[in-house]
């Protein structure tokens, strides 16, 4: 049996005629290009966009742990082997700092590869417990401080000795500490700064106690001036005075030890007091965000297998915040990520909606070429083969373009982000085509009963209706996400791609919904409008209003330029609220225009008094505040020790500089005017409820009893952290503390230049300008990368709005036209016949101009929320909706003047039209 009989031949597979491709593609050339245009564009934008985004977040990982500093470290700590003496006593170990190179590189070797690889070399410090300086000065502290590192100990080939010369052992290499011997001597270098500070010079005596009281026996071998190394900041205080470290009004000190006095410094306090640390400080040239994932959780698991702090033995024991900071940029960059997105899915809406419109205008261009071909024979198989072959080979080119053009400008591409795009670009030109020859070649007759054709009617109204309810649904699901789900995806990851691919397009959503509320109200107001101008004399309004009525039903034109206007809107009013909050942020951050810290060099807090005078005399300085702002200070609550930032103010002065900036007022400032019953009246304010009005507190002094407060209010944010306590500095001089200020804002047009004048001048303090810390946010790799991606997006949509304007009316302008030449010959003149044509086009563009806008602060104003802007802008609460008013007139007058434009170019291309064609047309 021959193979034919089993494998029949496929008659019904479409057979293509090329001629009439190609003789279509030629006569359509103009709306062909214009459609591959839009999609190589939009292609462009959609897969340029999430690469440079994740470039960008690679740069904001970088970024966020160079600002993060020493918080970023990874430490390890380890007690150290017994010293007892076999008779009794402590041996003094000799090779002590050999022990500390060991433990230092026993820390490297306990890193995983991935981790070490991501971290610099390992530093070794050893500190010993804070002492007291007792020369009856100002409260200050002194610790002893040994530091090294692959290179060695700090005290050599890291300092020049101005005088005296690096500390050597105390004894002989090997001897035996008696239990109750007298205290034991130790070699120490000095900074020149902090010998300036305590007025001693080499071989003298540091006089020191320590906790409980004992007399140590500490003294200068040699003054050095250290290099410009950064390993100091590991111990600041070598090099200079620091304020705070061990509690509110002290300035501690260091003494630098070598390998020589290490062993004597070991034996000078009790065997378990001197604490051994390794930093390991991280990369931020090698840390990605991928990286920083695995990084973060290498951490964790160092810290879940870290031995017990309480432990006394050389169990490796790590801690590091180097995991929270990850995580914290790590949730920035999920946030601008998904703001992106959001963004994306508007462009992407818009385009498809134009792409439909274009689709259907090819269409209306080709209805009497497609019907004349199915007349002709042509199956409708074939028909749509020949449109798809045309439309895809055109999506794929345009498509092609865009990607290669993104590829050469970024690292790589999305290219599914553009399948929404392609596919439409791809398939509604055939699909609009298909159905057209269809209805043109139908044998279907009009039904002659009147409640046949209502029943057709009501069938194709409740298509059109179960249509719009289903977008109504979705739009109502998305928005019901966003806000049950956030835009953030969750820590645990219960939803990633489709998940939440619906809470990124409930803005789009919702403005297609909106969209077709206004489509619905159009004809009703028309026909009302149209009745209005039945009664009146003018034939223009009458002219007008009817064709605008007879062509209100077209729902593409009014889908597209609504959406476009209001994504457009939505845009702006995005980059407007997070440029705003950025700006908010910063006042918080800084809390006036202008603040300068002040050193801890004993020298420049004599001076401070000359300094508020100073700036007050500045031109354009209007408020002067100083302050003593402590971060991490010890408060306890009665039930735990509280670390929060210490604010010591005139709280009068500091409330008057509030209501002067846009920050919250404080009202509640006025209650720490005076204390009652001993306490001294204090502000809290507690991210975990620790801190809460009403709660009694102390403030811990050394050598002397701890201040009692009291909680009579909430305080006001003082920069960005969590946890504040506020105090009236004449309070708490009253109850034996004097403010020592190392805080000092500034107000008024004058102030950034005042304080600027001030670091020129010499003074020893750090300026924070208000406006450079704005700049600084706004130009941050994720913040301004969305700021430009917000406005690309309206750019882009703006774009595609007066596009669809344009093909609209280009759908409509044979009709159109082609009845008002029919009036020409009536006597209608030429700019009678402009006035008609932009009668008929204004009342869609009129909705879109007013109506786009106002429903793109409707979706702004219902998702902005849930959005996340202040993990971008860097605030506790969600930045406030702000209007941009300037671009939404942009937007609607755009629209308006476009129909300026397209009313006279139409008239020019028509006017050389015969009248016998315009009588001939269609009769």
């Amino acid at each position: 049996m021959s193979p034919a009989r089993w494998f029949p031949r496929l008659h019904w597979f479409p057979r293509l005629h090329w001629p009439s491709v190609r003789g279509r593609a030629r006569a359509d050339a103009g709306p062909l290009l214009l459609a591959a245009v839009v999609v190589a564009v939009v292609t462009l934008l959609s897969t340029a966009a999430p690469p440079l985004l994740r470039t960008t977040a690679d740069d904001a990982v970088r970024e966020a742990i160079a600002r993060a500093g020493d918080s970023a470290d990874v430490l390890v700590h380890a007690g150290w082997l017994p010293d007892d003496a076999p008779g009794g006593g402590r041996d003094r170990t000799p090779d002590l700092a050999e022990d500390v190179d060991a433990f230092r590189r026993r820390a490297s070797s306990a890193l995983d590869p991935g981790l070490r690889a991501a971290l610099g070399p390992p530093s070794a410090i050893v500190t010993s417990p804070s002492l007291r300086v007792t020369d009856g000065s100002v409260l200050r502290t002194f610790q002893l401080t040994y530091l090294a590192d692959d290179r060695g100990p700090f005290s050599a080939g890291r300092v020049t000795w101005v005088a005296g010369g690096p500390p050597g052992p105390s004894v002989a290499r090997e001897a035996t500490s008696p239990y109750d011997g007298p205290p034991w001597s130790v070699h120490i270098g000095l900074s020149e700064v902090d010998a300036t500070a305590l007025a001693v010079r080499p071989g003298d005596r540091i006089p020191l106690v320590d906790e409980r009281k004992r007399v140590m026996n500490v003294v200068i071998s040699g003054v050095f001036r250290p290099d410009d190394d950064p390993g100091w900041r590991l111990a600041p205080w070598l090099v200079h005075p620091v304020s705070g470290s061990d509690g509110i009004g002290t300035t501690r000190l260091g003494g630098l030890l070598s390998p020589d006095s290490l062993p004597d410094a070991r034996l000078a306090f009790e065997s378990d007091e001197l604490v051994r640390t390794v930093r390991f400080a991280p990369r931020p040239d090698v840390l990605t965000v991928d990286r920083g994932e695995a990084v973060a959780e290498s951490v964790v698991a160092l810290k879940v297998r870290s031995g017990s702090s309480a432990a006394r033995d050389d169990v490796l024991k790590w801690e590091s915040r180097l995991d929270v900071e990850l995580r914290a940029v790590r949730a920035r960059v999920d946030a601008a990520s998904a703001q992106a997105s959001v963004l994306l899915v508007a462009v992407l809406a818009g385009a498809v909606l134009v792409l439909l419109l274009a689709a259907d205008l090819l269409v209306r261009r080709r209805a009497r070429a497609l019907t004349t071909a199915r007349q002709r024979g042509a199956g409708l198989p074939d028909l749509g083969a020949e449109l798809l072959v045309e439309s895809v080979l055109l999506a794929v080119l345009a498509a092609g373009v865009g990607v290669a053009v993104a590829r050469a400008v970024t690292p790589g591409v999305s290219w599914w982000w553009a399948l929404p795009v392609v596919v439409a670009a791809a398939f509604a030109g055939p699909g609009f085509g298909t159905l057209a020859a269809a209805r043109a070649t139908s044998d279907r007759r009009a039904p002659a009963n009147r409640s046949a054709r209502r029943f057709l009617r009501h069938t194709a109204d409740l298509r059109r209706a179960a249509v719009e309810i289903a977008v109504a649904v979705a739009a109502a699901t998305a928005v019901v996400a966003l806000h049950q789900r956030g835009i953030l995806p969750p820590a645990d990851g219960s939803f990633s791609g489709g998940g939440a691919a619906l809470p990124a397009s409930a803005p789009a959503l919702g403005v297609i919904a909106g969209a077709l509320v206004l489509l619905r109200l159009l004809p009703a107001t028309l026909g009302l409008a149209l009745r209005r101008a039945l009664r009146s004399r003018g034939p223009l309004a009458l002219v007008g209003t009817a064709r605008a009525a007879a062509t209100a039903g077209r729902a593409l034109p009014v889908l597209a330029m609504v959406s476009a206007a209001a994504l457009a809107a939505f845009a702006l009013t995005l980059d407007a609220t997070a440029d705003r909050g950025v700006a908010d942020g910063a006042w918080r951050t800084v809390g006036a225009d202008a603040r300068l810290d002040l050193s801890a060099d004993p020298a420049a807090q004599v001076s401070t008094v000359d300094l508020v005078r100073r700036l007050t005399a500045a031109p354009g300085v209007r408020q002067v505040v100083p302050a003593q702002v402590t971060d991490g200070a010890r408060v306890l609550t009665g039930e735990t020790l509280a670390t929060p930032r210490l604010v010591v103010v005139d709280a009068a002065a500091f409330q008057r500089l509030l209501a002067s900036t846009p920050l919250p007022d404080a009202p509640q400032l006025s209650r720490l005017a005076s204390g009652t019953g001993g306490e001294v009246p204090a502000l809290v304010r507690s991210g975990d409820g620790t801190l809460r009005t009403g709660m009694r507190l102390e403030l811990p002094r050394d050598g002397a009893d701890p201040v009692p407060l009291r909680a009579v209010g909430t305080a006001p944010y003082v920069g960005d952290v969590p946890d504040v306590v506020i105090v009236d500095a004449a309070a708490l001089a009253a109850a034996g503390v004097d403010m020592v200020p190392d805080t000092v804002w500034l107000r008024g047009p004058g102030a950034d230049a005042a304080a600027r004048a001030e670091d020129a001048a010499g003074t020893a303090a750090d300026v924070v300008s208000r406006a450079a810390v704005a700049h600084d946010r706004r130009t941050a790799p994720l913040t301004a990368g969305l700021l430009r991606l917000a406005l690309v997006t309206a750019a882009v949509l703006l774009t595609l709005g007066l596009l669809a304007l344009c093909l609209g009316a280009a759908a409509g302008a044979p009709e159109r036209w082609q009845t008002l030449s029919r009036l020409r010959t009536l006597g209608l003149r030429q700019r009678d016949t402009r006035r008609v044509a932009a009668g008929e086009l204004l009342p869609p563009v009129v909705v879109a101009a007013v109506g786009g806008p106002l429903l793109g602060l409707l979706l702004a104003a219902a998702t902005f929320g849930p959005l996340s802007l202040l993990v971008l802008t860097g605030q506790t609460d969600d930045p406030p909706l702000v209007v941009p008013w300037w671009g939404l007139g942009v937007v609607a007058v755009a629209l308006l003047a476009a129909v300026a434009v397209v009313v006279p170019v139409e008239a020019a291309l028509r006017r050389r039209r015969l009248l016998g064609e315009v009588l001939r047309a269609g009769g």
